[in-house]
């Protein structure tokens, strides 16, 4: 079934800038600026009245509707990252050896790197680079916690997501070994009062 015509509303806050030309989104506010490209998606931005972004679809089918609120979803995380930000707490849980974790800047690309050594007593150590924009340290009041923040929830989440998936336990029963980086709390860096 077609769908004639489908619509969604979105309100901009005060304080944060969204420019959208030729379907690439860009949002500035207080904590930085994002981009996203939205060019696969037969979407129509218009602009009704001063901060409202009007987001319609034309003669689709229910999967280009759908499209729709994912597009609102979008740009509602990046006004929030660019307001608030993202925080996501990771903790390390291992029952016999210790989990060390060591954090650097790499130089030339100005990326964070995670190091995870001593991983079920394995020898290897494990690399992962942090994605453009995620800042990581280690927590100062919670033993054996990482915190990953940054403007964008992709990139916050991409980056706790590899650092979980590295630490995945192969050839054994995942039943009894439970020992990994796992998220323990999602929120943002700007709390609100």
């Amino acid at each position: 079934m077609k769908y004639i015509h489908s619509q969604e509303l979105l309100d901009i806050p005060e304080g944060v800038k969204v420019t959208i030309k030729t379907r690439q989104v860009t949002v500035e506010g207080p904590r930085g600026k994002l981009n996203k490209d939205l060019g696969h998606l037969a979407v129509t931005f218009a602009h009704p009245k001063r901060n409202v972004i009007s987001i319609e679809i034309h003669h689709g089918v229910r999967k280009n509707v759908a499209a729709l609120r994912t597009v609102k979803t979008i740009i509602e995380n990046m006004i929030i990252g660019v307001t608030k930000g993202f925080k996501y707490k990771m903790r390390y849980v291992y029952a016999h050896f210790p989990i060390n974790v060591t954090l650097d800047k790499n130089s030339e690309t100005d990326l964070w790197q995670v190091e995870i050594r001593n991983f079920i007593g394995e020898k290897i150590v494990r690399r992962v680079t942090m994605q453009p924009g995620v800042d990581v340290e280690a927590s100062k009041t919670q033993k054996d916690e990482l915190i990953l923040s940054g403007n964008s929830v992709e990139a916050v989440s991409q980056s706790a997501a590899d650092i979980q998936q590295i630490c995945k336990v192969r050839n054994k029963d995942i039943r009894k070994f439970l020992d990994g980086l796992y998220v323990s709390e999602k929120g943002n860096i700007v709390e609100e009062l």
